[in-house]
C-alpha cells in the first residue's frame, strides 16, 4: 500500500508567528505570572514541559535563550489562560488564587492539578474551559 506524500505546512495564512523577540518577552512574563499564581520551581518547570532545573534558574535571572516551538505554544496557552481569569475576576488576586482551589467544575481538582499532569492539551482543555466560561466561544 503506497501512501499519499504530505508537504509540510510552512506557513499557514492568518495564524500569528511568534518571533525570538516576542517568544523571549512571553517567557519574561511567564516568569511573572508564575510568581503571582505562587508556583513551586517544579510545579514552573511541569507546566513548561519539563524543563531543565538549570534552564528554569536561568529563566528567573533574566537569561532566557532559545526557546523552541512546543515551549513557545505553552507560554501562549498559559497567556491565554491567565487572560480568561482576569476576565472572570476582576480582582486579580482571585483569579491568582483560583488556580489553586478546588472546583466541583473540574471534579474537585484545581486547575494546577490539571496543569501538573503535564501535558500541553491538558493546557488547552483548561484554557478552552475557562474560555467557554468567560462567553469567549
Amino acid at each position: 500500500m503506497q501512501f499519499a506524500t504530505v508537504q509540510p505546512i510552512i506557513a499557514r495564512p492568518g495564524l500569528p508567528v511568534i518571533t525570538d523577540e516576542e517568544a523571549a518577552a512571553l517567557a519574561r512574563t511567564t516568569v511573572n505570572l508564575f510568581r503571582a499564581w505562587g508556583l513551586t520551581d517544579g510545579e514552573a518547570r511541569v507546566l513548561l514541559g519539563d524543563m531543565a532545573q538549570r534552564t528554569w534558574a536561568r529563566w528567573k535571572t533574566g537569561d532566557i535563550g532559545r526557546i523552541d516551538r512546543d515551549l513557545r505554544a505553552r507560554m501562549a496557552i498559559l497567556m491565554g489562560i491567565h487572560k480568561a481569569l482576569r476576565y472572570l475576576f476582576t480582582e486579580p488576586t482571585r483569579g491568582y488564587a483560583w488556580i489553586r482551589k478546588p472546583s466541583t467544575a473540574l471534579g474537585g481538582r484545581s486547575a494546577l492539578d490539571i496543569m501538573m499532569r503535564g501535558e500541553i492539551t491538558d493546557l488547552i482543555d483548561l484554557r478552552a474551559y475557562l474560555d467557554a466560561e468567560r462567553g469567549a466561544w
